[in-house]
């Protein structure tokens, strides 16, 4: 891999690499310049194909020595480690992270369906389905582990790495030892690019549709305005990717990927359940919800959206906060001036969402009541909150509604 020291260690990017990269954001490009148009085709691969991979894969290593043990480490649960709060901090942010909520992946997505979309059962399986996947990659995962830990004669808790190092590491050297390798080894780090540019597709047609949106009066009626700025998004991440492909590269990946998908992730999870529950109003959300499925959401679904789903947020974010441990990469600690810039990254995206309350609050006529009552009410009430003053988010049942 040829890995710097560290992070004062960073170097220039390497050009086999920048080809690598360059080679996936132009597969990204392709895939997302028509829209849905073209991304919707794409993700029937990219979304399918895995499966198969991962059942051939476990299939094999079933076969191998050591596999059943693997199985049982993996299942076998440790109970002890309940009472380790990142633990639990970790498991949040990796069932976020998996599921995609905070990052307004789904809210993108959502935008192109019908009015009467059943959103509720593409939630059910959604969900239902991540959890199989993660679930089913495990058993995948460690029957090529206790593959290893069987040929090398050592625990598997020793071979088991966290982070990119099990993905790039400990697996492909698992899967090079079997008979037949190169194919397997193909068959693995195709099923890796195909998960890759699912995840990618994702995260950058949210940033293509918010911005296009944001800016609709600008990009309507522009010819080839889609295919122009999809090009010049590709270009500035790709452009930022290249300090993960210099030398000292790993260590900065690292450190995006702990500041910038964790707490982060949580507390803009925990804006946006306030938002809705509480200031929308959990009363007009539900009318909402009974105009596209015929039905109001039942009373599990307002009580966790209004009470459980925030306190937990903030229940994790606290510990996560006050039982932080020093950043480090395998034998590397992290420079406290590092930790600095992963919050300054952490809170970048943080503290935008209250920023852009205020200055929206700010550049709102009236007074400031009205100010206020204009920014938590939908747009169709504004002119009655204007001409009558009359505010229903201002009543106790809006807050009290269940």
């Amino acid at each position: 891999m040829q890995r710097s020291d560290g992070l004062h260690e960073m170097g220039y990017p390497k050009w086999q690499l920048v080809l690598c990269l360059l080679l996936v954001y132009s597969m990204l490009y392709l895939s997302l310049f028509k829209g849905v148009k073209s991304s919707g085709k794409v993700v029937w691969a990219t979304a399918t194909l895995p499966y198969v991979v991962l059942t051939i894969l476990l299939i094999r290593g079933l076969m191998l020595p050591g596999a059943i043990g693997g199985i049982v480490y993996y299942l076998k649960p440790e109970l002890g480690r309940l009472t380790d709060t990142q633990v639990w901090v970790d498991a949040a942010v990796q069932i976020f992270y998996s599921v995609g909520a905070g990052f307004g992946v789904h809210l993108s997505y959502a935008s192109y369906n019908t009015f009467h979309n059943n959103c509720l059962r593409d939630c059910l399986v959604t969900t239902a389905v991540n959890c199989f996947t993660s679930f089913f990659s495990g058993f995948v995962i460690f029957t090529y582990l206790g593959f290893m830990s069987h040929k090398q004669g050592i625990p598997i808790s020793s071979v088991a790495t966290e982070g990119p190092g099990l993905v790039f590491q400990v697996y492909p050297e698992a899967v090079a030892t079997l008979p037949g390798s190169n194919f397997w080894s193909m068959l693995f780090f195709f099923m890796l690019i195909m998960l890759g540019l699912d995840s990618a597709m994702g995260g950058m047609e949210c940033v293509i549709t918010g911005l296009m949106d944001e800016f609709h009066s600008f990009f309507h009626g522009r010819r080839f305005a889609r295919e122009i700025f999809t090009l010049g998004a590709a270009t500035v991440s790709f452009s930022v990717a290249l300090i993960n492909v210099t030398p000292g590269g790993i260590y900065m990946f690292h450190l995006f990927d702990t500041y910038s998908a964790g707490i982060s992730l949580l507390c803009s999870a925990l804006f946006e359940a306030i938002a809705v529950s509480w200031f929308y109003g959990l009363e007009r959300f539900s009318e909402d919800v009974q105009a596209m499925l015929g039905k109001k959401p039942g009373m599990y679904w307002r009580i966790c959206w209004k009470f459980i789903s925030p306190t937990f947020i903030i229940g994790v974010v606290m510990f996560g906060l006050l039982y932080q441990q020093p950043l480090k990469y395998m034998e590397y600690n992290y420079p406290s001036w590092a930790e600095w810039i992963g919050w300054t990254l952490a809170l970048s995206s943080i503290l935008m969402i209250p920023l852009v309350a205020v200055i929206s609050i700010i550049q709102t006529p009236g007074t400031f009541k009205e100010r206020i009552a204009i920014n938590i009410t939908p747009p169709e009430e504004h002119e009655s909150i204007q001409q009558t003053h009359n505010v229903s988010r201002f009543r106790c049942r809006h807050w009290l509604y269940v």
